[in-house]
């Protein structure tokens, strides 16, 4: 969210992929440590390439893939791209999905009970509740309320 203020906005990009490509760093980091310990331990080494999903693994160095511009399409409402590939086609459809699903946020309680948590948190740390009114009626009255029942740390006394 700190990347959507008005003095980053433009940065928003670059910063979210660093975030993002340094969270797939630790997560495969992680994933190696318990593949590391799966192999310590004597699992085969053919039931752990199937656990790691090998398949699955490709380079970001290659870029977005095919698969990749067809979730894009998807969630931009393009139309569907000219591929008899099932994973394609499949990622196309996901796409499409969640981009009606993030159009009707009434659908989903957990979407608007998250935004609501996260707006009224920044609303209480910023001490600006006023932001709340550009948000949906329904989310900034829920925010509202998360941001009043916080509390303002005390300061720590020696």
């Amino acid at each position: 969210m700190s990347y959507a203020a008005s003095d980053v906005a433009r940065d928003w990009k670059r910063m979210t992929l660093y975030r993002a490509t340094d969270a797939a760093d630790t997560m495969d980091s992680v994933a190696m440590l318990i593949a590391a310990y799966c192999e310590h331990v004597g699992m085969a080494p053919e039931t752990l390439r199937g656990y790691l999903q090998l398949s699955q693994q490709h380079s970001r160095a290659d870029g977005p893939q095919e698969q990749d511009r067809a979730h894009l399409a998807g969630l931009l409402g393009q139309t569907e791209p000219v591929d008899t590939d099932e994973l394609v086609r499949m990622l196309y459809s996901r796409g499409q999905h969640q981009a009606q699903d993030a159009q009707q946020p009434e659908d989903a309680p957990e979407v608007l009970f998250t935004m609501a948590c996260l707006h009224g948190l920044r609303a209480k740390l910023c001490d600006d509740l006023g932001s709340l009114d550009r948000f949906p009626p329904e989310v900034a009255a829920m925010a509202r309320k998360v941001a009043e029942a916080l509390e303002v740390p005390e300061p720590a006394t020696a």
